[in-house]
C-alpha cells in the first residue's frame, strides 16, 4: 500500500508495473517519468526497462508477486487504485496475473477497488470469457493455500460464493465484484470508443478519466458511466485545457446524472491553475 496524491482515490497498490504510450494521452506520461526516477533511487519494482520508442528506463512491464496479497493484510476498508504505475489490460500482462488480481479483489470485499485502463478492449474481452472466471477461482484456492486459514471466514465466503463455478456451468458469467470499479481513460473525441468497450464490461461502477483533456468530446456516450474525471494536464510541455470543454462534460454529466469530479485546471504545476469551474469545485464521487 502506498499513500497518493491523487485526489479520487486513497492508496495505490501495484502488483504489475510498467507500460507503453499508445495514444496521444501518454505523451507527457507521469508514471514513466516517475519510473525513472525510482531506477535512479534503486527501487526493486523499476529496474526493468521498457522499449524507449514507447516506454522507458524502469517502466518495462513487470509482475511482482510478493506485493499481490498484499491488500490481504490491510484490515481497514481502502479505496485502492489498482495499478497506478501500470495498465492491467496490456498485452504484456498474463492472464495468471490478472486473475490472481481478481482473486485478491474478490477475498477482499472490505477494501473498494479502482481500475482504469487505455485498453479498454482486451479488458472487455477478458472479462466476458467464462474461462477466465475458471482461472479465477483457480487463483482463490492457491491464495486460500498461501494463507491456510488466516483469512476472515466471511470473506472467504464472499468469494466463493461469487466464483460459484455453477454459474460458468450454465454458460454464463458472474456478477460484477460489487466492490471493483472499472474505468477507462478518453483524451480526445478520436478515443470516444473506448467507452463502448467499457459498456460491455462487467463492472459494479463504470467511470472515465478525461484526463488529460486534449479536445472536446461531441461523440462521447454517457449512457451506464457513473462517474466522469475530467483534468487538464500539468508539467513542463502541458497541453492547455479549454474550459469550454469541460463545461460541455458538466452539463451532460448534470444531464444525466452522472458524477463529476473536476481534479484540475493545470499547468507548469498540478495546482497552478487551480480546481474552480465557474466559481466552484465539483468533487462528485458515485454512491458505493
Amino acid at each position: 500500500m502506498t499513500s497518493t496524491s491523487i485526489e479520487w482515490t486513497e492508496v495505490t497498490w501495484n502488483p504489475v508495473t510498467g507500460c507503453d504510450r499508445i495514444s496521444a494521452g501518454c505523451d507527457n506520461c507521469y508514471a514513466l517519468k516517475m519510473a525513472r526516477r525510482l531506477k535512479a533511487m534503486g527501487a526493486a519494482k523499476y529496474q526493468k526497462d521498457g522499449d524507449p520508442r514507447t516506454s522507458g528506463p524502469g517502466f518495462g512491464v513487470a509482475v511482482h508477486e510478493d506485493a499481490m496479497t498484499e491488500p490481504l493484510r490491510w484490515r481497514s476498508a481502502r479505496l485502492v487504485f489498482v495499478n497506478s504505475m501500470s495498465d492491467i489490460a496490456h498485452a504484456r500482462v498474463p492472464r495468471w496475473a490478472q486473475a490472481s488480481i481478481w482473486a485478491v479483489m474478490a477475498l477482499t470485499p472490505r477494501h473498494q477497488y479502482q481500475i482504469l485502463t487505455k485498453r479498454s478492449k482486451r479488458l472487455a474481452t477478458l472479462l466476458t470469457d467464462p474461462a477466465f472466471y475458471a482461472e479465477i477461482t483457480d487463483a482463490i484456492h492457491k491464495i486460500l493455500d498461501q494463507f491456510d486459514g488466516r483469512l476472515p471466514v466471511e470473506d472467504v465466503d464472499a468469494a466463493m460464493r461469487w466464483a460459484d463455478p455453477r454459474q460458468r456451468l450454465r454458460g454464463e458469467i458472474p456478477a460484477p465484484l460489487p466492490n471493483v470499479w472499472i474505468g477507462t481513460s478518453i483524451e480526445s473525441d478520436d478515443y470516444c470508443w473506448r467507452a463502448d468497450e467499457l459498456r460491455r464490461t462487467p463492472a459494479a461502477i463504470r467511470f472515465l478519466s478525461c484526463e488529460p483533456l486534449l479536445g472536446p468530446l461531441p461523440s462521447l456516450d454517457l449512457a451506464d458511466i457513473d462517474w466522469v474525471i475530467v483534468g487538464g494536464e500539468s508539467g513542463h510541455r502541458f497541453r492547455p485545457l479549454d474550459l469550454d470543454w469541460v463545461r460541455d462534460l458538466r452539463d451532460r454529466c448534470v444531464q444525466r446524472r452522472v458524477s463529476l469530479f473536476f481534479k484540475q485546471v493545470g499547468g507548469v504545476r498540478p495546482k497552478a491553475g487551480g480546481r474552480l469551474l465557474d466559481g466552484r469545485t465539483w468533487d462528485e464521487m458515485p454512491s458505493r
